[in-house]
């Protein structure tokens, strides 16, 4: 024996139960190379090991807290570079946050509208419905328009 530390591997499944992402999701990462091609058995099973738990973890995190996969993309190559300044992921993380904010001053004012929406209602017959009047005009709305989305990457 060479005194070789094989790492053990294990399945798509598995590597879906561990990290709580779904098998076509995890197909997916690798079919755009978020996730590198595994290894893969004599069946041709494919074979994942720690540093691809973590890997798809990583990305999983990143998506819930709302990350593109072009920042994704940028996040894990500096992530591969550790010896890298942490500018361009403080920059990264900058602009979701401004995009967090404004969804948030959006979402504010949308409840306030619809806050008002309800506050006017008289609770009658929709013949006198301020709320079907404010939706059928949107001049009777004071509400602004959110900024036109981005595109998703």
């Amino acid at each position: 024996m060479s005194g070789e530390i094989v790492e053990s591997a294990i399945s798509i499944g598995a590597l879906a139960r561990a990290t709580g992402v779904k098998v076509p999701t995890i197909r997916y990462y690798e079919a755009i190379a978020l996730l590198p091609a595994p290894s893969r058995s004599a069946s041709n099973r494919r074979l994942y090991i720690a540093r691809d738990a973590a890997r798809l973890s990583f990305i999983r995190r990143a998506r819930e807290l709302g990350f593109e996969l072009a920042a994704i993309r940028t996040l894990i190559a500096l992530q591969d570079r550790p010896e890298q300044s942490c500018s361009e992921a403080d920059s990264i993380v900058g602009a979701r946050l401004t995009e967090v904010n404004e969804k948030i001053t959006h979402l504010s004012a949308l409840k306030t509208e619809l806050e008002r929406m309800l506050e006017g209602c008289g609770h009658g017959r929709i013949a006198s419905c301020h709320v079907i009047e404010v939706l059928a005009d949107h001049g009777e709305c004071q509400h602004q328009r959110p900024p036109s989305p981005r595109k998703k990457s």
